[in-house]
């Protein structure tokens, strides 16, 4: 039915599914492996199923004149698809996915380039040094942040500093800004500056790894 109506309705054409490598996971007794034993005794079918479909942005973006004649950024790859045969309460076995997404910089180079001056410890204020590409729409409330090397997200960060607030230099290539002692952690180790925008709501700028 579902090969049919791939053939038939337009909106699934594009859809993608995995391997059928699992038996049919309808219709089982309940609490049981056995298919239907019932007077109906349904025929067993593989109801329960997993497709997907990436969004064509090339398309997109030509209409709206953004990144045109580019490949797709984004791309799924299906690493399993399997049913588990173990839970009973339904007349389902569930199906699950397991799926590796990978996503293309829209900007490959970063927008803002940023690194540790100097040895750093918690033993006085410290200095990072930062600049950023001419188009890169700046505001007072970005801030450059203080991340262990394996952080996950924006919001990991052990300290920040204000770009403007704590600013101490400017110079035509390059700015410095200053982050407190008091705030460095004492126990050292590995970390990373990075610099969040405010106006893009990410993180910008990344420097390469350095020990406290």
């Amino acid at each position: 039915q579902l090969n049919m109506a791939k053939k038939k309705e337009a909106f699934l054409k594009e859809f993608q599914e995995g391997p059928l490598h699992f038996k049919p996971t309808y219709k089982f007794d309940l609490y049981s492996e056995v298919y239907d034993t019932s007077e109906k005794k349904r025929k067993p079918a593989w109801t329960d199923r997993i497709l997907w479909k990436v969004k064509n942005f090339s398309e997109v973006a030509s209409k709206e004149s953004e990144f045109p004649e580019e490949e797709n950024p984004i791309s799924v790859t299906l690493i399993n698809y399997v049913s588990h045969m173990s839970y009973g309460i339904s007349d389902h076995k569930p199906v699950t996915g397991t799926f590796k997404l990978e996503m293309k910089p829209l900007v490959s180079d970063p927008l803002v380039t940023l690194s540790a001056e100097g040895e750093w410890s918690a033993d006085h204020d410290v200095i990072i040094r930062y600049s950023s590409v001419p188009e890169f729409p700046s505001s007072a409330w970005d801030w450059i942040g203080l991340f262990q090397v394996n952080f996950r997200h924006a919001k990991d960060y052990v300290t920040y500093a204000w770009v403007e607030d704590d600013e101490i230099a400017s110079h035509r290539d390059s700015k410095h800004v200053y982050m407190s002692a008091s705030e460095i952690p004492r126990m050292g180790g590995e970390y990373l500056l990075c610099y969040y925008s405010n106006n893009l709501q990410s993180l910008v700028g990344i420097s390469e790894p350095f020990q406290v």
